[in-house]
């Protein structure tokens, strides 16, 4: 091999050599600046996620009612309280006359589960003579209104946590009208949730508080008249039953409420 060849193969090589440290940086500048933008998304996602917890805790603290307002608002609760706990003893004879009924019409499936329903009622009822409650640290007499929702042509505003006992009320209704309408299947007799004894009733899982009681009552029976279609025609078009519990579809419940949020 002569020295021009070699001087040929030398000016090859280190072309070659510096196409390579060339090339190189292309293929590797899109990976680093790919991995800038995720660093760089990533801590404006964490940026944002902390300016919105900051931002919940001030709306929190704009909307904490004052002193006077919270004990306002316990005032009025405690008397509510206080109606509705002698409201609630009149129903014991109610339920006697519509049990004497059930059994005269052979009813043994509702007479079961009235009877059921009437136990659990006076469970809860019993736990009124030991409540102690404090109501100045239950944040609910301190909370503003987030919420608003219509019954009956009229707004009324409640906060998160007279909504989750609005819902409550939905799903409680739906658990009993479904083993309502079970019953009357079973008793082969004709749908008619108005005359059970539960629906008209309205209360259980009511304490009196948070929402007023013809509130609380009224969202039951919405529940209870769609549990009661449901057990009756042995379906579940409106609700659901997961690990033995009965509720109704969050679609269906959100439509029944329909909270709007207060700005």
């Amino acid at each position: 091999m002569n020295i021009s060849t070699l001087n040929r193969l030398a000016t090859t090589v280190v072309i070659s050599a510096a196409l390579a440290a060339i090339s190189f940086p292309s293929h590797a500048q899109p990976q680093a600046n790919a991995a800038n933008q995720q660093a760089t998304e990533a801590k404006q996602n964490k940026q944002d996620k902390q300016d919105e917890k900051d931002n919940k805790k001030a709306h929190q603290q704009q909307q904490r009612l004052s002193q006077q307002q919270q004990q306002e608002r316990i005032r009025q609760e405690q008397e509510s309280l206080a109606q509705y706990r002698k409201k609630i003893a009149l129903q014991e004879a109610i339920a006697q006359r519509n049990a004497q009924l059930l059994q005269q019409q052979k009813r043994l499936a509702h007479y079961r589960f009235q009877q059921a329903y009437y136990e659990r009622m006076r469970q809860q009822q019993a736990q009124f003579q030991y409540d102690r409650y404090d109501f100045n640290s239950d944040p609910f007499y301190y909370t503003a209104p987030s919420y608003r929702y219509r019954r009956g042509g009229r707004y009324y505003e409640t906060n998160r946590y007279g909504a989750d006992i609005l819902r409550q009320a939905l799903n409680y209704g739906y658990q009993e009208g479904f083993q309502a309408g079970r019953a009357d299947r079973q008793d082969n007799w004709r749908f008619d949730y108005r005359q059970s004894f539960a629906y008209q009733d309205g209360n259980y899982g009511y304490d009196g508080r948070y929402v007023r009681q013809d509130d609380y009552n009224h969202y039951f029976r919405e529940g209870f008249q769609r549990g009661y279609e449901d057990g009756y025609y042995d379906r579940r078009q409106y609700g659901r039953n997961i690990n033995g519990s009965d509720s109704l579809l969050g679609a269906v419940l959100s439509a029944i409420l329909n909270l709007e949020t207060l700005q």
